[in-house]
């Protein structure tokens, strides 16, 4: 008798803290940062364009946009290249190229052309970029050591 008196103030305790108001807006609240997150990883997937590629069978070699809802793809399928136009409801071939467009390979060195993985990739983009940022400084202090001399 005791064990299930234990468990009926249990159970009404549960229930009071479900119609508490507090407890129904943070599940309300709750509901809609789940829900936010969804939109706004949708949105940033929409934006970057991440889609699963296929395999190297055939990808898209460029893309321009032409209108709201349309525009123009070269797609590589083999070794033969295509253009396309995509609008909301339908997709037309438009002709064959004769002369293939030069795709940049991912992950490969322009300069040197042997392969790279993603944190070399990333390595040699930052040292770049930050070398172009620093040069300037650079010849700048340069040129008024120059004029300190002359």
């Amino acid at each position: 008798m005791l064990p299930l008196l234990f468990c009926e103030l249990a159970f009404a305790q549960s229930t009071q803290s479900i119609t508490n108001p507090t407890s129904v807006m943070s599940i309300f609240l709750s509901l809609l940062v789940v829900v936010g997150v969804i939109f706004a990883l949708a949105y940033v997937m929409r934006r970057f364009n991440v889609t699963a590629m296929g395999g190297n069978q055939m990808k898209v070699a460029a893309s321009m946009v032409v209108g709201t809802k349309e525009k123009i793809m070269v797609i590589q399928v083999g070794e033969e290249q295509h253009l396309i136009g995509v609008t909301s409801h339908n997709i037309s071939h438009l002709s064959k190229l004769d002369k293939n467009l030069d795709v940049p390979v991912k992950g490969v060195n322009k300069t040197t052309g042997e392969q790279q993985n993603g944190a070399d990739a990333f390595k040699q983009k930052l040292v770049a970029a930050m070398a172009g940022k620093l040069k300037p400084n650079i010849d700048k202090n340069k040129t008024q050591e120059e004029s300190r001399d002359a």
